[in-house]
């Protein structure tokens, strides 16, 4: 009998059975020692939920909005790169999951496929992320083709002005197989990654992306664009308060995955303080090991108005194209209602910091 995939960890072991090992570690590989990759997940175990009874809980309302929209439910699709290492499809699949699942699509500028395609087959919000390139045209030309397409936000990353050693990715000298591209790149000469020793991702990055990224960056993108910025990437409160003063309308606390500064300290060890510092100025949204749907409720109750997650989305895909993106989504939700059932809570604004104090 086939095994049921009854989890996100289910999901990830098929994945890893079906994917080559260069793939599989450029999915799930981090920076250096892989610290705070697995302290993504550790941190959120670790937090105890002190769960309310006789509260009364009839039917659960898990929907929330972002930024004004509404989305069925505060698990949302976090950036991730070229797709179509996982599917055929890539892209068009995730944009079609979270179409059904009626949640948040965050388009990474690293698509296999072209954003208007893609954009085309998602319901919104649809939102795209953004990196700095050295050329500020290009720059200035994603962003303009985001908004041409329909893109409802800009997500900035900040957290990378250059690549985290990914000690895999430079053993498995890893780069995109012959026919796949950095698809929204290409137009703009910049759609291939350089043949080199080591990973061509960081190669690429190295000649491509802005190193000195700074506030300046920030006050630029805002005043070039109609749309409203979301800074993914941030560790600190004292950067989150000046992010905020810099324009931006919602926080990622995130530190990408693990796969950037190792030693970081987990997303949820950070996200109370800053949620302390600016949650009454902008919406904060975190990302990084979220596992269960016990990790969402967690997340709410220390301030995140919503999760994204990634590494799952890329499990789905893996194991089942748009059926199984959306089966992860499914499962997050189904666990997030369950934990909400037996916490008490019957709305997702219920959930607050009291669940996880005695």
């Amino acid at each position: 009998m086939q095994n049921l995939l009854l989890n996100v960890g289910d999901y990830a072991h098929a994945a890893r059975a079906k994917l080559s090992k260069e793939i599989s570690d450029y999915y799930e590989g981090g920076a250096l020692d892989e610290i705070t990759l697995r302290e993504n997940t550790a941190g959120w175990e670790r937090l105890r939920l002190y769960y309310q009874v006789l509260a009364g809980v009839g039917e659960r309302d898990l929907g929330t909005t972002l930024l004004g929209q509404k989305i069925s439910m505060p698990i949302c699709v976090a950036p991730t790169a070229f797709h179509k290492l996982a599917c055929g499809e890539g892209e068009i699949a995730t944009a079609r999951a979270a179409k059904a699942a009626g949640t948040l699509l965050i388009l990474s500028s690293l698509l296999n496929t072209a954003m208007e395609s893609v954009f085309a087959q998602a319901a919104g919000p649809r939102w795209f992320q953004l990196y700095i390139y050295r050329d500020r045209e290009i720059t200035r030309a994603l962003v303009q083709r985001a908004e041409a397409a329909g893109a409802d936000a800009i997500v900035l990353t900040v957290d990378a002005p250059g690549l985290g050693t990914r000690e895999r990715d430079m053993r498995n000298r890893f780069t995109l197989p012959e026919g796949l591209s950095v698809e929204n790149l290409s137009p703009l000469g910049k759609g291939k990654m350089p043949e080199v020793t080591g990973s061509g991702l960081a190669a690429y990055v190295r000649d491509n992306f802005k190193s000195d990224l700074s506030f300046e960056d920030l006050d630029w993108l805002c005043g070039s664009t109609r749309l409203p910025i979301v800074v993914k990437g941030v560790c600190r409160s004292d950067d989150a308060r000046r992010t905020v003063e810099h324009g931006a309308k919602a926080i990622v606390v995130s530190n990408h995955g693990g796969r950037q500064l190792d030693t970081a300290p987990a997303t949820s060890e950070v996200l109370p303080h800053i949620v302390d510092v600016v949650s009454d100025r902008c919406e904060i949204y975190v990302d990084g090991g979220i596992r269960r749907g016990s990790d969402v409720l967690k997340a709410r109750a220390l301030g995140a108005r919503a999760v994204m997650v990634g590494r799952p989305i890329l499990w789905g895909l893996t194991v089942a194209g748009e059926k199984g993106a959306l089966d992860v989504l499914e499962i997050l939700r189904r666990e997030l209602d369950e934990a909400m059932l037996l916490c008490g809570c019957t709305r997702v604004s219920d959930i607050n910091r009291s669940l996880l104090t005695p």
